[in-house]
């Protein structure tokens, strides 16, 4: 039975390792060239994935039908990841993200929707998509086209599922636009530029306080980084650090993908009934150990994940 679904994008990801960021007209050397696979939906899936086991996990999206689409369907089949909410496009190449990354593991990310823009509310009314919808326990949703999200959360409402939603680059149209959606969610899970992004403020306190005057029943994530997360919940407000990479004798060598990293396992934590405490803590987790591994797609197995837990 499939536990969560994941809708988003799906990219092919160059990054470039560099000491440091160049300056405006400036050139520096490249020290190395990683190609893998990524996209913040497809990311979240293989880490739900590799938590859940085979079959647990769905990923709804967008691809080309190029070489690059053919090889991200063989690698989710490879991760156990459910393939067939995918959409193939004949026009649009299938997604990708050129990263740059410094020596301290900071990162800019230049993306090229491609295929992942074609997805529309129609197709998620296409009956395996919707079936998938209505078995699931969790549906996460990433940074689809705005109106897709609205219709994706709205449909999983009807359904009675649980729904989390990480606003990426949504998060710039602001609170007003997307008050509609933030109705329907359950789990709301930005990084601070999101949500400061979502609600004009960036003191995290308030900022979550103006989210949950759109939906009291909502829990807000902030995630800090390597400063850990935050949950509002209500009046309730819950903070947790990080994992101490150094003392588990781990460093940090690419921090793209680790919010994703972070949302595959909080929302695989909740699809198995466990409390939010709990999530955030499979959350911080899976990110601190997702910024030690080189490829976009570096989350941990379960077994990785609960023995740095205890």
């Amino acid at each position: 039975m499939v536990k969560t679904v994941v809708l988003g994008k799906i990219n092919w990801d160059t990054s470039l390792f560099l000491d440091r960021f160049p300056k405006s007209g400036e050139e520096v050397v490249v020290q190395r060239i990683v190609r893998v696979p990524g996209g913040k939906a497809g990311n979240t899936a293989v880490a739900g994935a590799r938590l859940l086991g085979p079959a647990k996990v769905a990923i709804l999206g967008g691809l080309g039908k190029d070489s690059i689409g053919a090889e991200q369907v063989k690698i989710f089949e490879k991760e156990g990841v459910l393939t067939s909410g995918l959409k193939f496009s004949e026009e649009a190449e299938s997604g990708q993200a050129y990263i740059t990354i410094d020596a301290k593991g900071a990162n800019i990310i230049h993306t090229y929707a491609g295929a992942n823009a074609t997805i529309t509310p129609a197709d998620l009314d296409e009956p395996v998509r919707r079936g998938l919808i209505s078995e699931a326990a969790v549906v996460s949703i990433m940074d689809p086209p705005f109106e897709a999200a609205m219709k994706l959360a709205e449909t999983a409402k009807v359904f009675g599922k649980v729904v989390a939603w990480d606003p990426g680059v949504i998060a710039r149209l602001g609170i007003t636009k997307v008050r509609g959606l933030l109705k329907n969610v359950d789990y709301l899970i930005a990084n601070e530029h999101e949500s400061a992004d979502l609600t004009g403020i960036t003191n995290h306190d308030d900022a979550a306080k103006k989210l949950l005057d759109v939906n009291k029943e909502m829990r807000v994530v902030v995630k800090l980084g390597e400063k850990g997360c935050i949950m509002y919940a209500g009046e309730k407000r819950t903070a947790l650090p990080n994992l101490d990479l150094p003392r588990a004798g781990l460093k940090v060598v690419n921090t793209v993908g680790c919010g994703d990293a972070f949302l595959g396992a909080f929302t695989a934590a909740v699809s198995e009934g466990l409390s939010d405490l709990d999530a955030l803590r499979w959350g911080n987790c899976a990110g601190g150990l997702k910024a030690t591994r080189l490829e976009t797609r570096g989350s941990p197995t379960r077994e990785m994940l609960l023995k740095h837990l205890q």
